[in-house]
């Protein structure tokens, strides 16, 4: 299995960045071949703009997402887009590591997001869900967050924590076709002990060594398209 870890932490001591070498050891162990991105090591430009084409089609009025379509076509889109989606398409499984900011990722791992999920190849047209440009690829959150376990629920103070994330899971990654894995959650991480972490990391290794046997999220599947959507939308 060819695995790619997308991992979003400022600091290299973190216990995100503990959780993104345990699984980078582990995985290694099992055999699969691990990729990583690092995208505060390696700079990465979050912000979407006209830079990230060779060739802008309408400078006059700039459409993102159909500059992507077009420089898929073209084969135009900037390099260091092309290296990711490169890394997405070896990968039969991406595991995103991040710290949850305001119910989210990290501004870094949205602009990865936003950059390399390129209309015509994740999604577009009918290429979406079930349909998604990804489709046959799994992908899973690992991510840490302050907050304790009993305050996400239904009935409490912060709600359940899948609708925290489900923007992340099923809006950009089930929307382009990925099973969605449970995700790996490390509750309360700046208050805890060191013995408290040192569980967390020994769990997450199980979880990892059960990785081929985890049952992918359900989501609604799209059976039939109107033939009259249109196929830029």
């Amino acid at each position: 299995m060819n695995i790619l870890i997308v991992h979003a932490h400022p600091e290299n001591q973190s216990f995100t960045t503990s959780l993104k070498n345990l699984a980078d050891e582990v995985l290694n162990k099992k055999g699969y071949s691990v990729e990583i991105s690092d995208l505060y090591e390696m700079n990465f430009n979050p912000v979407a703009s006209k830079q990230d084409f060779q060739i802008v089609e309408n400078p006059e009025y700039f459409n993102y997402a159909l500059e992507q379509r077009n420089a898929v076509k073209k084969d135009s889109l900037s390099p260091d887009i092309k290296i990711e989606i490169d890394k997405v398409q070896r990968a039969d499984l991406i595991i995103f590591t991040f710290p949850l900011y305001w119910t989210s990722v990290p501004a870094i791992l949205k602009g990865w997001i936003d950059r390399v999920f390129v209309s015509g190849i994740f999604y577009g047209g009918k290429r979406f869900y079930n349909h998604g440009g990804m489709t046959g690829k799994k992908a899973m959150l690992c991510f840490t967050l302050g907050g304790r376990e009993h305050m996400f629920g239904d009935q409490s103070v912060h709600g359940s924590i899948e609708q925290y994330i489900s923007s992340i899971q099923r809006g950009s990654l089930a929307y382009t076709g990925f099973d969605v894995l449970p995700p790996f959650i490390a509750y309360h991480v700046p208050y805890i002990s060191h013995e408290d972490r040192q569980k967390i990391l020994t769990n997450f290794e199980s979880y990892l060594e059960n990785l081929e046997n985890l049952k992918p999220l359900e989501f609604p599947k799209l059976e039939n398209f109107d033939d009259k959507m249109n196929p830029l939308n």
